[in-house]
């Protein structure tokens, strides 16, 4: 199972948006039994707060389904728990490496080639959403190529 860990500001808008995105993405490809997705914040800021209320609206307007849950932040025995840490942008990825030190197996990187906007900040919350669709559409096809590989080893053997 490749396991991945969006990782934002907060922890209550990007990345747990990420996270429902990428879940939806992934049941609808019928990868459940082979990803699994969570989020985590790199501040203390929201801990314990659920989705920001414009995020939910956001993701109720697109039909993504999503669950309580509770704000939290990044540790460092999340990076032997996940295979991939994924920050909204540049500026997480400093935070990310204050907690974990170091990223010997390069697990750490941005989920696009350019930062995500923070619609806690900006309002944006539809810009937001398609950065994170277009990103996580993008990871997935990658993901799909990794588990295409894993099941063509599996069954050669």
């Amino acid at each position: 199972m490749i396991k991945i860990l969006f990782v934002c500001l907060g922890n209550i808008c990007r990345s747990p948006m990420a996270e429902f995105i990428m879940k939806d993405m992934v049941a609808r490809a019928g990868l459940t039994d082979e990803i699994y997705v969570e989020s985590a914040a790199t501040s203390y800021e929201e801990e314990g707060n659920d989705i920001y209320p414009p995020a939910k609206r956001k993701l109720d307007r697109e039909g993504v389904l999503y669950s309580k849950r509770r704000a939290r932040r990044i540790t460092a025995s999340d990076y032997e728990i996940f295979d991939m840490i994924i920050a909204m942008e540049k500026r997480n990825i400093s935070g990310i490496m204050r907690v974990i030190e170091k990223d010997p197996d390069h697990k750490v990187r941005t989920l696009l080639d350019r930062d995500i906007a923070d619609p806690w900040y900006t309002g944006d919350f539809d810009r937001t959403y398609d950065d994170l669709t277009e990103g996580c559409a993008a990871l997935l096809n990658e993901l799909r190529a990794i588990t295409n590989n894993s099941r063509k080893d599996t069954s050669s053997r």
